[in-house]
Formats: structure tokens, sequence, C-alpha cells
């Protein structure tokens, strides 16, 4: 079977020679031992909401969305098919008695996808979405099915939990969970400088904290969520009471339900991740050159999120207390000029790309930014031999010098 793939955004478009969908492990197996043999490039595929081109091939896509559900718990680890969508996988956790730790904005991506982007929500005790995994178990280039946690092919690890789907087709995966609990979510506007006057309290008074700044506006919309049962213990705001009045969001349920926003208005995105203490003077520079070169065309907001250092390899968040800036567009309104110039701003701070977004870096860029980067590639080679997941695009962004 083949059809055209279009990302969730619609900026990335191609027609693979062929869209597999298999139906179990096996499947899988089998098709990458075919891709092996014919020497054609096979590639996994999630929901498609990434707007980067890590997806892209002219040989096989392979789709996980039959590989779906919860397979087991324990209410300590639940063990997940890859394919499941992180709306349906709070679902199912829910309904266990369970919950992740964190999610993102987006419930629209399969737990696989998530995880092999780098993909994360804020608060500054929480790692992105790949640090709740406990465990892979993917098919290798070989067509060998590999289990990898703590016990099993532990030196791996490291590099499975977030891997681009560049070690193999990732067909279940074991998360560190809890007892499910609720969160209660508040927003309200507020200026600019305030917000930035407050930032760090804010942050390390709540739970989870971000803010959306308006460039045309330059006021931002503040959200802090708390958990129900230590609401009371942590106040919201510094001060007796919370810039700009009553709140525009007050909402009370569990997690799955309460981080995620729904999405109707489809956007392009650039995300840097930047060593929090680049922050001040890299936001600085960013709302200078919104507001004297792109204001006429930055019709959306720019995002402000923070995320825990971790010891995964090619994490956003190595080694280093991390701070986000994404900067979001519409997809009817041009955003390369825009995003570039961003990019030269992130990169001067020591920034890097989120994965699964827009942005312009190959390996020679790369490599320095990650300290593990030549351990990751060795276990890509003996994971993949025959570089039957590396397509061109990925070998621009992995093995290019």
């Amino acid at each position: 079977m083949t059809r055209a793939f279009v990302n969730w955004s619609g900026s990335l478009s191609f027609t693979p020679a062929q869209w597999a969908e298999p139906a179990d492990e096996d499947e899988v197996c089998a098709l990458v031992r075919r891709a092996r043999d014919s020497g054609v490039p096979i590639r996994p595929v999630g929901s498609g909401h990434s707007s980067s081109p890590l997806v892209r091939t002219d040989g096989i896509l392979l789709g996980l969305d039959r590989l779906a559900g919860v397979i087991s718990d324990d209410g300590r680890l639940a063990t997940a098919w890859a394919g499941t969508r992180l709306k349906a996988l709070g679902e199912g956790l829910y309904d266990a008695g369970l919950a992740m730790d964190n999610l993102g904005d987006v419930d629209y991506q399969s737990i696989a996808g998530a995880t092999a982007t780098g993909t994360h929500g804020t608060g500054l005790g929480f790692g992105n979405l790949s640090t709740q995994l406990t465990g892979v178990r993917l098919v290798a280039g070989t067509g060998e099915v590999l289990e990898i946690d703590a016990e099993r092919n532990p030196e791996l690890l490291p590099a499975a939990r977030l891997s681009l789907g560049a070690l193999g087709v990732v067909t279940r995966v074991t998360l560190h969970v809890q007892p499910r609990y609720e969160l209660h979510r508040r927003s309200w506007c507020a200026r600019l400088d305030w917000t930035l006057d407050h930032l760090a309290e804010l942050q390390h008074t709540n739970r989870n904290m971000d803010f959306y700044w308006y460039p045309r506006s330059d006021r931002t919309q503040i959200r802090v969520i708390n958990r129900v049962d230590e609401a009371d213990r942590r106040p919201a705001w510094p001060g007796s009471r919370a810039p700009g009045g009553e709140p525009r969001q007050n909402q009370v349920g569990p997690t799955h339900r309460t981080i995620p926003r729904r999405r109707e208005l489809r956007f392009e995105e650039i995300e840097y991740m930047l060593p929090s203490e680049a922050f001040p003077a890299c936001f600085a520079e960013v709302r200078r050159r919104v507001r004297e070169r792109h204001r006429r065309v930055a019709g959306w907001r720019v995002l402000v999120r923070t995320v825990a250092p971790d010891d995964i390899w090619l994490s956003n968040a190595h080694g280093r207390p991390t701070t986000t800036i994404a900067c979001l567009q519409n997809t009817s309104l041009p955003y390369d000029d825009y995003f570039r110039d961003m990019e030269s701003v992130f990169r001067h701070y020591g920034g890097r790309p989120h994965w699964g977004k827009k942005h312009w870096l190959g390996a020679r860029e790369l490599r320095p930014l990650y300290p593990r980067w030549d351990d990751f590639q060795a276990v890509r080679r003996r994971l993949d031999p025959d570089g039957v997941f590396l397509t061109p695009d990925l070998a621009r962004l992995l093995e290019d010098s």
C-alpha cells in the first residue's frame, strides 16, 4: 500500500514507495529484514506531529497505529505499545488508577514518537518524556528483537530512550508511573516586565509553570499547575494577588486532561533548549529582534518552559538545567526568515534544537552540543550496521561532516 504522507502542520509531505502498517511485532521484524535484504530504507512514523523530516523516505514508511494500547502495569511501571497516542495512554492509565509524571501541551503524538524526539512539558522538577522511560523493546536493523532496560542490555538505555528512530523500530515502551492524581490549572495575563521580574519565584513555587509572550501587545499569559492535594500549601503568585485579576482558565482534573490543550489552529514551530543561566540575555535579544525585525509577520506567540537535566545521550536537556524558547507561527503565515533569525540567536547562547521541530542544523553543528554524541553513533552502527534506517535526512543530522 502506498499513499502520500502529510504531517500535522502540512509543511512536510512525500510519497513513500510503501506505507506499511504492521499488526504485530513479527510483521515489523519481517519488514525490517526485507528492507535490509533489498537495500530499501525503512523509517518508523508515529502520529506525524513533528515538522522535522525525520520520517521522510522514498522507501518503506512503517506506521505504528495498529500497535496501540496499554499492555500491563504493576502500579509502578506500565508497558504500552509504541503507537499508543498520548491521549489514549492517559485514559488507559487512568482507568488502571495510574498516571504519568508529566506531559507536554499536545497529546496527539504517539508515545514512541514523543519520546524519540524529546517531547517535553514544563517544570523545574521534570525532565522530558524520555526520562519517564525505564525500558524499550525494539527491532534493530538486523531484524533482531532487543529488550533494553536496567537489567537487559543496560548499556544501550541512554541511547534508546531518545533515538530519533535511528536504532530500530520501537514496538513497546515501559514507563515509570504513579497513582493517579488531580491537578489544578490556572492562567492569568500580565505585563511581560512583571512576568520576567517574578519568573524565578513563579517557577520555584509551582509544580508546573510556563508563559506565552504575545509580541504585538507585549503581554503574557502565565500558566501554573499544581497538585490538588498540595495546592493549599503552594501559592501560585508572588504577593497576595495575581496580576490581571480573575484567571482566564481555572480547571481541575487528572494529568492527561489538564496539561494538554486541544489545538484547532495548525502552526509551525522552532524551539531551542537553552542553558537556564543564558535565558535572560537570550530572551532579551529575541524580544528585541522580534519587535524590530519581525513584528509584521510574527502573528502568534513565543512560549517559555523549563526542563530538568538528564543523562540521555541525545537529550536536549543533557547535563544541564534547561529553559526553552519556542516561536510559533500560524501555517498561513511566512516563517522561514523569522525562524532562521531566531535560530541564530538561540545558537549564540548555546541552544540545542528540538529534534521534532524546525531547525537547520546538521551533524557538524550538532556534534559539539552533545558530550555523548560519539557514543550514540557507536550504538547506532552496532544496531543498524547496514544503515537500514539511515535516510538522507537522518544522515545529514548524524553523519555529515
